[in-house]
């Protein structure tokens, strides 16, 4: 089998002839490659090199095309900064009142640079590696998330609280320019949509707050990927151990959880109709180890899940850029070791 098509087959629920890796390794990818994060992001020849030589480096079965939670934030205005080593980030809202969310013009995602970068990033990796290699296009932020950032995190939470029916105004707006991204993704040829959405999560807002303000728009992003005819995923950090029956009902196709979120509570959400992508600590596992804990941890979430193909093994989040080679190389190991139930 390919790597796309064990991908696939874990999506479908039919056991591949090995499980799938694929990591979200972006900021170790530009490492590895010789960039900085202000080379990496400032053209897609940087960023697609980067994602290529990664793949084929380590044997993934699958890549995941990201740069950042602040690109879409950056499109509709609010403020980015731009360190040289770390990715983008929002350092200044867009509204200062909830209520300037009525005068927003239309999303223009087109006409915006960066998101450019990030969409001829995905046409290049996708062209690269024909049919072989599955290719995740990542979205960046879905709309609860997007919201936050053009309001302000703080005040948002105030807004979801005090704001009456005008939240929703706002997130109707981030709903549409994040449909449009989806859309400018899918059109690359890639295999599969995907956002984040962790300001949603029970660290940040409650369940019932989940279920008001962020699980109808999430709903809305899986319905609009697979009307586009691609499986969908969302991801969300933390414990989601409150809100896992919450997310399991958008209608998505896979969940990326990470290692916050007990194993038990995450084998019972994924494994019938949802595929976990992920779960392995990113940073007390496969950056810190040693290369024996990166065997442990992968041996124990391969055993959990020994009863059902819906598994893609990786990270729960996005790997540090000084992840050392030897742990990755060891994870993927124990994926090639794992074989279907008989085989």
């Amino acid at each position: 089998m390919t790597g796309a098509e064990r991908v696939r087959a874990a999506l479908a629920g039919r056991w591949p002839d090995r499980r799938p890796i694929m990591l979200h390794n972006f900021r170790m990818a530009a490492r590895e490659a010789g960039l900085t994060m202000g080379r990496f992001r400032a053209s897609p020849a940087n960023a697609a090199r980067a994602f290529i030589e990664a793949t084929e480096k380590y044997g993934l079965d699958g890549v995941l095309i990201d740069f950042d939670t602040a690109t879409l934030a950056g499109a509709l205005g609010a403020g980015v900064e731009f360190p040289e080593d770390d990715p983008a980030r929002v350092v200044r809202p867009r509204l200062r009142r909830l209520e300037e969310a009525r005068d927003l013009p239309p999303p223009a995602l087109e006409a915006d640079e960066r998101v450019g970068i990030w969409i001829e990033t995905c046409r290049l990796v996708r062209a690269h590696f024909g049919p072989a290699v599955f290719v995740r296009g990542n979205c960046d932020q879905a709309p609860f998330a997007l919201a936050s950032m053009l309001r302000a995190p703080a005040d948002w939470l105030v807004d979801l609280v005090d704001g009456g029916d005008e939240p929703f105004r706002l997130l109707d707006y981030c709903a549409g320019a994040c449909a449009a991204f989806l859309r400018l993704v899918a059109a690359t040829g890639v295999d599969m949509l995907s956002n984040g959405d962790s300001p949603a999560g029970p660290a940040m807002i409650s369940p019932a707050m989940y279920r008001r303000f962020a699980r109808p728009y999430e709903r809305r992003l899986a319905a609009e990927a697979h009307a586009l005819g691609l499986p969908y995923l969302i991801h969300i950090c933390g414990d989601t151990s409150l809100i896992l029956a919450d997310m399991a009902a958008i209608g998505a196709d896979a969940l990326e959880l990470d290692c916050l979120t007990p194993l038990r509570a995450v084998r019972a959400a994924c494994g019938g109709n949802l595929t976990l992508f992920g779960y392995l600590d990113p940073v007390g596992v496969l950056r810190d180890g040693p290369p024996a804990r990166v065997e442990a941890a992968a041996g124990e979430l391969l055993a959990a899940f020994a009863d059902t193909p819906r598994l893609v093994l990786g990270a729960g989040c996005a790997l540090p850029p000084d992840t050392p080679p030897e742990h990755v190389r060891r994870l993927v190991a124990r994926a090639r070791e794992s074989r279907p139930p008989g085989a």
